[in-house]
């Protein structure tokens, strides 16, 4: 995959080159004043270097060649770049290099070197010495300011509260910038911040409004540290309202995806918040190895012959949720989608005790074949080969597809799963969920029809003219939201609460997704 950018100066074309879904490309650079202008209009004429009818080859310069590590452009003056890379950083750094005297990467010496536990997630260069820089703290937004030349530190900002900060807006030109900021209980609102100024501070620039009844002071979000089964503290957020009884009969949703170095921050949802305030539920984020949360090395930690500590993680969180008192197994739904689909799937096939509904939208459940389709191919660095003897022999006692197991314990049935899938679906193509409930309905159910004990719903969910979630018109996401909560609501006997908040006159609840 290509990507190109011209620096800020407008001197040079930066092009990145990657592969596969690892946090690693190539670097190459034009020099812009090297090709030639037209001369009516003075614009950069590149018909010489026309691939079919040119003369000449475009004077690119391969500045990193290999897929060692990830280079992101920051800023440059003249031939002096900055870049953000995570070449033995990988909760990423900040380096500089002068292009005439490149030399070997790993001397390229630091601007802003790793954070001991902080990941770096961007840096943007202002007007003058001004350097913007924006850390995932715990899994928790951070920004500071630093001095570009030398990479001091020269304030940190006070941010509202948990959350995440996105959006952000700012060039060289200006001592002035934008961010968005967004929690599990705000909308999500801009700020602007004027670094000219004499204390600077985050100025309240616009505030999502909704058109439903909302407070986020009536709600409570914290974050806990659970111990996983080999002893790593997985990050996880609790959201709910405030007087919460902790006496483990409160309908929670767990959510989790844990891949593809994919960190899953504090956002805003709507219809989470139907959640919420209409069901009086908890959510609960699971933040598990194979995110980015921490770096690369965390997302090493969940990956490839790693994968069943991503399990392990989820299995510990829903256990954290009981024996901290917020529900039981029969009030446990667990959601994910993609990546997080084959996590909902592998959970509930090891450990069918623990959860009461499975929610997995567009997953990945058949793990031996899941290559040979459309764009699978480049998920092998993530999940490993099949096709490779010793790649096969951890991904087969995972794979949803091949391990669905009659319970030999408890009530010897699976919990109630609604899979969703798209039949336009081009990236997680919709025969995995299609095999998948097919599998799950013979051995659970039609195998041994007469002795089965399954009697929590199967079903699947086929959305007709869409794909895996990019460009879902809004009606289409609303009617999915509404019959995957309803189903979860009835499953854990859920009781809509907020019918005088959300209803007209009539008391008729109306639909606020």
């Amino acid at each position: 995959m290509f990507g190109a950018e011209v620096t800020d100066d407008g001197q040079y074309l930066l092009i990145s080159v990657s592969e596969g879904c690892q946090p690693q490309n190539r670097l190459y650079y034009l020099d812009l004043n090297r090709v030639p202008k037209a001369q009516d209009t003075q614009a950069l004429d590149f018909s010489k270097f026309d691939f079919e009818k040119g003369q000449g080859k475009l004077p690119l310069v391969k500045l990193i060649d290999n897929f060692d590590a990830s280079w992101d452009y920051v800023a440059n003056d003249g031939q002096d770049f900055t870049f953000k890379t995570n070449l033995a950083a990988p909760r990423y750094r900040v380096v500089r290099v002068n292009l005439s005297s490149a030399g070997d990467p790993s001397s390229w010496p630091d601007v802003i070197p790793q954070h001991p536990k902080d990941l770096l997630q961007s840096a943007v260069a202002l007007q003058g010495d001004e350097l913007v820089v924006r850390h995932l703290r715990d899994v928790k937004g951070a920004l500071a300011r630093h001095k570009l030349s030398t990479g001091e530190l020269v304030q940190e900002f006070d941010l509202p509260g948990i959350g995440s900060v996105g959006g952000f807006s700012g060039n060289r030109k200006s001592k002035e910038f934008f961010f968005s900021f967004t929690s599990f209980v705000e909308p999500g609102s801009t700020y602007r911040f004027d670094l000219a100024a004499a204390s600077p501070q985050p100025e309240l620039f616009r505030a999502t409004q909704l058109k439903v009844p909302h407070n986020p002071a009536d709600y409570e979000v914290k974050q806990v540290f659970v111990p996983s089964k080999d002893g790593t503290k997985v990050p996880m957020f609790i959201t709910h309202k405030k007087g919460l009884q902790l006496d483990g009969s409160n309908p929670t949703l767990l959510y989790g995806y844990g891949g593809f170095n994919i960190s899953l921050e504090p956002g805003f949802s709507a219809s989470r918040l139907a959640w919420l305030a209409g069901y009086n539920g908890v959510y609960a984020q699971a933040n598990l190895r194979g995110g980015g949360e921490y770096g690369i090395e965390w997302r090493n930690a969940g990956s490839k012959e790693n994968k069943q500590n991503v399990f392990d993680d989820f299995h510990a969180c829903a256990e954290y949720l009981y024996q901290a008192g917020y529900c039981c197994p029969g009030k446990l739904i667990i959601q994910g989608g993609s990546n997080g689909g084959l996590l909902v799937a592998a959970c509930i096939n090891q450990r069918p005790d623990l959860f009461c509904c499975g929610m997995a939208q567009v997953g990945v459940m058949d793990m031996l074949r899941f290559h040979k389709f459309t764009i699978g191919h480049a998920w092998i660095t993530d999940y490993g080969d099949p096709d490779k003897a010793d790649d096969f022999k951890w991904i087969y006692p995972y794979s949803p597809l091949h391990n669905v197991r009659v319970p030999q314990e408890g009530s010897q049935q699976y919990p109630a799963l609604i899979l969703a899938t798209g039949d336009h679906d081009d990236r997680v193509v919709p025969l995995h969920s299609l095999k998948l409930i097919s599998e799950l309905q013979y051995q659970l159910a039609r195998a041994a029809a007469d002795s089965s004990k399954q009697r929590n719903p199967l079903l699947i969910r086929v959305e007709v003219r869409a794909g895996h979630g990019a460009g879902k018109p809004t009606a289409k996401i609303i009617a999915e939201t509404a019959d995957l909560i309803g189903f979860a609501a009835q499953c854990v006997g859920a009781k809509w609460q907020a019918a005088d908040v959300a209803a007209g006159g009539d008391g008729h609840a109306k639909a606020n997704l």
